[in-house]
């Protein structure tokens, strides 16, 4: 064999690359120093597309097919290259095969919480997550503005940088729709849409875009959503005195079924528990609910009593007993004048009246003779 075969079966024929990873974007073919043989076959798979790197320039970029890399399919390279000996020459490129199908399950999440102010709460944090697809669109832009040289990029390289656009448009988004928090759940996939065409102007820069956004969750802070499910818990109850019951009767349940707690004490916090319960249901009403403690009523004020009085065939009044003390004190009222109240037997004199006679008893004595 003469050098000049030998020196042929090192240029190489056939280009190629199968992808079996998860994460490649773009991948170099790697040429260990031969050069590349003029009128080599050039195979492009779907899903990838092959760019010709000449001399630090970009030189063409080539879609799905088979090729044969003469001059008739490369116009760019031929006004690049200087082609000796009728174009017959090998020549020394670098191919770089860029993955164009979709990187689907990429997560994103905010780092730190979105203050938004909510009609509802007031002002609260929330904290978002999910995934999101990408793919490469223009692979040209992407080698120019992403890869450079690198000769293996992976998503990871690229993935913290969009994960940083997300979540700033996705903040802006977030604070600027004006939904409740407690309504944002059933608008994540609309929020999820209208952050992904926010960002597209950005990624088209850099030769990307991203069919898909998906918002799995926006959460509020642990106080928040505690405050919040003690709020959902009362609406839930519903009738206190129901939940009491219910809650005292696990608990008992518990108490009877712990095996740590002893069987006498387990027993005897039953007991308890169960006579609560039913002195509780005792005091209930025929519909489960507790009526409502009626007052005593105060007793009526006592009516009190008028006179008439009977002189001198005349009748007067009616008088209050204070009045006829008066009277009594100054004489007009003595033991023999005749009185009649509402419900007496006709009239009597009031010195025959208990109630009565009693005024004559506290008169003072006549006064004693004079000296």
């Amino acid at each position: 064999m003469s050098i000049f075969d030998f020196l042929s079966g090192q240029f190489i024929d056939v280009i190629h690359y199968t992808d079996d990873t998860r994460d490649t974007l773009v991948w170099r073919f790697e040429r260990e120093g031969h050069e590349i043989k003029y009128g080599a076959k050039l195979t492009v798979r779907e899903g990838q597309s092959a760019v010709f790197i000449h001399e630090g320039q970009l030189a063409d970029v080539f879609s799905p097919g088979l090729y044969m890399l003469e001059t008739n399919n490369m116009p760019i390279m031929t006004s690049l290259q200087h082609w000796d000996h009728g174009f017959k020459s090998p020549f020394k490129s670098e191919i770089y095969y860029v993955n164009t199908t979709r990187f689907t399950d990429l997560k994103w999440g905010t780092k730190n919480p979105i203050i938004i102010r909510d009609p509802e709460f007031g002002p609260v944090r929330l904290r978002a997550f999910g995934t999101y697809t990408m793919r490469v669109t223009d692979p040209g832009k992407f080698m120019v503005e992403i890869v450079g040289t690198d000769g293996e990029f992976t998503t990871d390289e690229i993935s913290y940088q969009i994960r940083n656009i997300i979540v700033q448009e996705a903040s802006r988004v977030l604070a600027a729709s004006g939904i409740p928090v407690l309504d944002m759940a059933a608008n994540t996939a609309d929020l999820g849409k209208l952050v992904a065409a926010q960002i597209s102007e950005t990624l088209a820069a850099y030769g990307l875009t991203m069919p898909e956004l998906y918002i799995e969750n926006i959460s509020l802070p642990p106080a928040v959503e505690a405050a919040l499910d003690k709020r959902t818990s009362m609406g839930l109850a519903g009738d206190l005195g129901k939940f009491t019951q219910y809650s005292a009767a696990e608990a008992m349940t518990a108490a009877a079924n712990n095996p740590n707690g002893g069987g006498g004490m387990g027993a005897g916090l039953g007991m308890g528990m169960g006579m609560a319960m039913a002195g509780q249901m005792a005091n209930q009403g025929p519909w489960g609910t507790r009526p409502e403690a009626a007052s005593p009523a105060p007793p009526p004020p006592p009516v009190e009593k008028v006179w008439h009085l009977a002189v001198n065939g005349a009748t007067t009044g009616p008088f209050s007993k204070a009045d006829l003390g008066r009277m009594a004190s100054e004489g007009k009222l003595t033991r023999q004048t005749h009185v009649w109240t509402p419900g007496q037997d006709g009239w009597l004199v009031a010195d025959d009246v208990p109630e009565l006679a009693q005024l004559f008893t506290i008169l003072p004595p006549p006064p004693p003779p004079p000296a």
